[in-house]
């Protein structure tokens, strides 16, 4: 599978100059892909302003995602603020090319800066089949909680998921924790794992690194880009995946258990 990740600044609640920014850069692709990532609340940054900038589903936003997914050929994935019965969302889209879609809620809401109290909690994971990969997305500080990110394994070959995303806004200040939990995930799920994060700085004062990565199976680092906006092609193989889980089930040992 060929995905695309793009790192990139965010013009504060401006979503007209983010979709354009973005769109510029779909459209300039050096080479074909599967899978376009775009960061967390890729119109606005990182906001809890939800009543500002929040959009209904079916309206620009989404209209957008359809047609850069239409005329690439790709998947566009990636997160922003939607109002729905009455609630907020940090919503990520998963937007195919024929324009059939799937939601996910972002899960984990950040307390430290009141997201909680703005955004209203998903309680379903999303696991999409595309071109023989089954991939998960989720979204920035579903990052931190390992049970939510679990790939349940019945034996060697069957897994929920072979490639787990997070798109996100995640700050400098933690950035340490960022490296080392995305190369964690990988490691514990069998998994390829990609982490897109913006860089710069938004209009509360927090900076951004990026630290966007590709890691893979095994936990080693095959892509990471900090502090530049970036659009990065990478080629990922689910046969090394399947023949590293066979040679390596470590599957077969893990716990049992529920999510409640």
């Amino acid at each position: 599978m060929n995905i695309t990740l793009l790192q990139t600044e965010l013009y504060w609640h401006d979503p007209v100059a983010n979709r354009a920014m973005l769109e510029e850069r779909i459209f300039n692709l050096s080479e074909p892909t599967d899978l376009i990532i775009l960061p967390e609340m890729f119109t606005t940054g990182f906001t809890m302003d939800a009543r500002a900038v929040a959009e209904p589903m079916n309206l620009t936003t989404f209209r957008w995602m359809k047609q850069m997914a239409a005329q690439t050929g790709a998947v566009v994935t990636g997160s922003y603020v939607v109002q729905e019965k009455g609630g907020y969302f940090n919503r990520l889209i998963w937007m195919q090319p024929d324009g059939q879609f799937d939601t996910y809620d972002k899960r984990h809401l950040f307390r430290m800066a009141g997201e909680d109290k703005t955004y209203t909690a998903g309680t379903r994971r999303l696991v999409k089949e595309w071109k023989g990969w089954r991939i998960c997305p989720l979204v920035c500080y579903d990052l931190r909680f390992p049970v939510w990110s679990r790939n349940h394994q019945a034996n060697s070959t069957d897994f929920d998921y072979d490639l787990l995303l997070y798109v996100a806004n995640w700050p400098a200040a933690r950035r340490n924790a960022w490296n080392i939990l995305l190369q964690g995930r990988a490691i514990e799920n069998l998994s390829y794992v990609v982490g897109v994060n913006r860089v710069g700085q938004d209009a509360n004062g927090h900076p951004y690194t990026g630290d966007s990565a590709v890691i893979d199976f095994k936990g080693e680092v095959l892509f990471r880009q900090s502090d530049t906006e970036i659009v990065h092609h990478q080629t990922l193989s689910l046969d090394e995946l399947r023949a590293f889980r066979e040679k390596f089930p470590a599957n077969l040992d893990a716990d049992n258990f529920t999510i409640e």
